[in-house]
């Protein structure tokens, strides 16, 4: 999809759209669309270049618009999406339709009023960053010093000022001199929430390294490496591609590191490399499918995953359009389904839970009765409030625990499907 809809409701805090106990507060309807990307063709490399969205990164906001980042395989592009409800009229020097005025037919001065308009929302590009990547664009972070921001491809990653477009610096160099030695590449950059000189980067062998700019202008030596060690025992063909790290989110103290591979989320403590502090199985079940899985390429899909404002509850998807969110103190867990068939507006979520044997309850599902064409990859958490949302095909799912917060009473939450 190379379009963005933009869906909010005329607030102050217009973004992200709230639900409230009485379902969304907004409409159904988009509340404005615009064209992100347009297909390119490498003329050099015979390549043709989608329009398709990889990412998309929020700045922070400082006055009523809105800035975000969006990038597709090679252009990253920074936009400004603005509301007007009011046109100012009375122009001395042109009329109503913009044309320049006659001089000598003005004879008085005017001052001109504003006058109420239908709401209209503009975006419009301020900068495109191009021309930096010969690999395609995984990732894209923005630094908290707010100048600055990374995007990172497959062998490296580039560092951004925000004003300047035409040159980037390079920080992180994977390329080995003969492609043949390739072993590694990287999977997703992150910057921490609060140290601009502090970055992490992850790669497909299952590690994640964390970089201190203040040490190194090439962070080719790392500060800390995190990597749990495979049981030589237990190793298997699969092994490497499972561990290889899909997603990594710094947690909002910026204290843990939560990363997320194909079979399990794991949270570090960045005073501890060893080790993860805690490890969640998310669909062990699989375990046993995994050359299943490998023979529909499904094993090569890429789960993100989102803390909440808290960091007390961890959030990622799974397959069958199920999500798992894990409460970090009481070790509970909960999946919920997003789909419309069970999504209705204010409707209350049922816990489901995913059986090897055979079924207990009749809203189980046996695991060999999984669609794992319906899969949630991508899922976001409200920085502050308990609202999440959900990306599942097509459709994006907004969900409200009108409870509290805890996960164990995340089954009580209500939703209102967005498509």
């Amino acid at each position: 999809m190379s379009s963005l809809r933009w869906s909010s409701t005329r607030r102050e805090s217009s973004w992200p759209p709230v639900i409230r106990e009485g379902g969304l507060s907004s409409s159904r309807e988009n509340h404005s669309t615009f064209q992100s990307h347009e297909p390119e063709f490498d003329y050099l490399k015979s390549l043709e270049i989608e329009e398709k969205i990889n990412k998309i990164r929020w700045l922070p906001p400082h006055n009523p618009a809105h800035f975000l980042l969006t990038t597709n395989d090679k252009t990253i592009k920074l936009w400004k999406v603005s509301e007007r409800d009011k046109r100012a009229e009375g122009y001395n020097l042109r009329d109503e339709e913009g044309r320049l005025k006659d001089l000598s037919t003005i004879t008085t001065l005017q001052v001109p009023v504003l006058r109420p308009m239908d709401l209209l929302v503009e975006a419009s590009p301020r900068r495109v960053f191009a021309n930096a990547h010969a690999y395609h664009i995984n990732s894209i972070s923005v630094n908290s010093d707010c100048e600055t921001y990374m995007s990172a491809d497959d062998l490296r990653i580039n560092l951004w000022n925000l004003n300047i477009t035409d040159r980037s610096f390079n920080i992180v160099d994977l390329k080995p001199e003969n492609m043949e030695d390739l072993t590694e590449v990287i999977t997703v950059a992150e910057f921490h929430p609060h140290h601009c000189h502090l970055l992490a980067f992850s790669s497909s062998t299952g590690t994640t390294r964390l970089c201190d700019m203040r040490a190194h202008a090439l962070c080719d030596k790392h500060a800390k490496l995190f990597e749990e060690e495979v049981d030589p025992a237990h190793r298997t063909f699969f092994s490497e591609i499972v561990s290889s790290v899909s997603d990594v989110k710094f947690s909002h103290s910026g204290r843990y590191l939560l990363t997320r591979d194909y079979l399990t989320a794991k949270v570090w403590d960045l005073n501890m490399e060893n080790k993860p502090v805690e490890t969640y199985q998310v669909h062990d079940y699989l375990r046993t499918k995994l050359c299943a899985l490998y023979e529909s390429d499904c094993i090569f899909d890429k789960f993100e995953c989102a803390w909440n404002g808290t960091d007390s509850v961890i959030m990622t998807g799974a397959y069958n359009n199920y999500f798992r969110m894990f409460d970090r103190a009481s070790r509970r867990d909960v999946t919920l389904e997003a789909s419309r068939e069970v999504c209705k507006r204010r409707a209350v979520l049922q816990p489901r839970r995913v059986c090897v044997g055979k079924k207990r309850k009749e809203t189980d599902v046996c695991v060999d009765s999984l669609d794992f064409r319906k899969k949630i990859l991508h899922t976001a958490w409200h920085p502050k409030e308990n609202i999440i949302a959900i990306a599942a095909s097509n459709n994006l799912y907004i969900f409200q625990d009108r409870m509290t917060p805890n996960v164990h009473h995340n089954a009580q939450i209500q939703s209102a499907p967005l498509k």
